[in-house]
């Protein structure tokens, strides 16, 4: 072992040199090898201290890196709105857990060397990984302070909330003195704070989640995607390998049974895994901006390629039905969720090509088209609020606000979905399904549910996953756009 060049007292692993490469799927096993050397460190010093209840030297293990350095003002193609560094510089990001984002790092490192022409470079970097993190896929826990017979934090390093931020997406990322800009949205610190949180909300692993990703706020949706899902792996041309429920239950054909989970968690996940995380995930949000936004803040750090909203809403116009769909084209900020992060006056426009691939799908699902289709969708401002039972307040004011913003529908969790998507990079789009009309006295209680509602409900979740399979479809360049991409930009997506 090699002491610690600033501090005798801490004992690392060997450091070897930094390594070039010109071969993205050579980098990441590099990163890999790199990555899986400092967990074990940590994990054999971990059960040494826990067995000797006591240690008089400290451990540190530190995160692999990426790292690129160009002199070029060589201009790329300026249809890619990733894969490339905007001006010459050196430019880096830590990573964790290569294993699960090989796939996605491969990609974005292969590009890297492509259109610039130089090596990327691979070795340790200067921040150390907690030991909590390096833990997580061990059988092994952490005990929480005081629970050891040895003060964790002086034996070990612990998460730094500190430097767990979102800075780089957030755009106050500060350039530190030696120059080296952010290569990624995201450090291995944050991305490996969301993979645990992503655990604990959701009742699966982050390996299952796949980069389609439907949100919803009825449970009823979770019934149809299994029924769906089912059906896909009795199809043995369908492309979908194995649905997986909470608790990580696995299922790879249709008449395997899936046992009730005994606790439920906070936002259930849903997977219908396809090779390369091309499948479609449902997360079972609840109610609330809150939530919405805890989901995206920790499903942003996989990098999907879409996410949707298929959830319900509170028509607001007299000339809609239980039932209707609504088609956000923009959105109303009520939620206040995200205003530290994403100010309301930033505008979150809809995007073409999800926006497209909705309105198909409604079609498709309905067998209406062009004018026809207005009869049960309309297109409009969705306005988002964090009061649920706003009804019982004076409605002059709001009321008068939802009238000037032109909305057609309200609910409580399609704007922070929207505007999360929107900052953190990730194409969005909104399918609502009116249940209930407030302003009209139609209220969502029992028995007020048509015929005609029940059969758009059974619809609705079948028009998010066609949507998101023709999204899948297409490339990655055309998904990404630039709409979403600020003027110093992670060349990573």
């Amino acid at each position: 072992m090699t002491p610690h060049p600033q501090n005798p007292e801490i004992e690392i692993p060997d450091l070897p040199r930094p390594q070039a490469y010109m071969d993205a799927k050579a980098a990441v096993a590099r990163l890999e090898e790199l990555y899986e050397g400092a967990v074990g460190f940590l994990r054999d010093r971990f059960g040494q201290a826990m067995a000797a209840g006591d240690a008089d030297t400290r451990f540190r293990a530190f995160y692999p890196e990426v790292r690129i350095t160009t002199t070029s003002f060589a201009k790329i193609d300026s249809r890619l709105s990733f894969g490339h560094v905007a001006e010459p510089g050196t430019y880096a990001t830590t990573v964790t857990r290569p294993d699960l984002f090989r796939y996605y790092l491969e990609q974005q490192i292969g590009l890297l060397i492509h259109n610039h022409g130089v090596p990327v470079t691979i070795g340790v970097s200067e921040t150390p990984m907690p030991v909590h993190f390096a833990m997580t896929s061990d059988s092994a826990t952490v005990p929480q302070e005081g629970a050891a017979a040895f003060t964790l934090r002086d034996v070990f390093d612990v998460p730094d909330l500190s430097t767990t931020n979102d800075d780089i997406v957030n755009g106050t990322h500060q350039v530190p003195a030696d120059g080296t800009l952010p290569l990624a949205p995201f450090t291995a610190q944050r991305v490996d704070y969301s993979l645990a949180r992503l655990s604990h909300y959701t009742a699966t692993d982050p390996a299952h989640f796949q980069n389609h990703v439907l949100f919803t706020n009825y449970q009823f949706y979770v019934s149809e995607f299994e029924a769906y899902a089912r059906r896909m792996l009795a199809d043995p041309d369908s492309g979908y390998t194995s649905f997986v429920s909470t608790g990580n239950v696995e299922i790879c054909s249709a008449d395997e049974p899936l046992p009730p989970s005994d606790k439920m968690p906070q936002m259930p996940a849903y997977h219908l895994k396809r090779k390369h995380g091309a499948g479609i995930t449902l997360v079972n949000i609840g109610v609330g901006p809150s939530n919405a936004k805890t989901a995206t803040d920790h499903i942003a750090v996989l990098r999907p390629h879409a996410w949707i909203m298929v959830g319900h809403c509170a028509g607001l116009r007299a000339s809609q039905s239980l039932g209707d769909f609504v088609l956000a084209h923009a959105y109303l900020r009520e939620d206040k969720v995200l205003d530290d992060d994403l100010p309301v006056w930033v505008p979150v426009p809809a995007l073409a090509e999800i926006q497209i691939a909705l309105e198909t799908a409604v079609a498709d699902e309905t067998a209406l088209e062009g004018y026809d289709l207005k009869r049960v969708m309309r297109t409009g401002t969705v306005a988002s609020l964090d009061n649920r039972n706003w009804e019982l307040r004076d409605h002059t004011g709001p009321v008068q606000r939802l009238s000037q913003s032109r909305a057609i529908a309200l609910d409580m969790e399609s704007a922070t979905i929207a505007a999360n998507g929107f900052r953190f990079r990730v194409p969005y789009g909104t399918l609502l399904c009116v249940s209930d009309k407030p302003l009209h006295g139609e209220l969502k209680l029992p028995g007020m549910a048509s015929d005609f509602y029940k059969t758009q409900v059974s619809r609705h979740l079948l028009i998010g996953i066609r949507s998101m399979e023709r999204l899948r479809e297409m490339p990655l360049e055309r998904i990404h756009s630039r709409k979403l991409r600020s003027f110093d930009e992670t060349a990573f997506l």
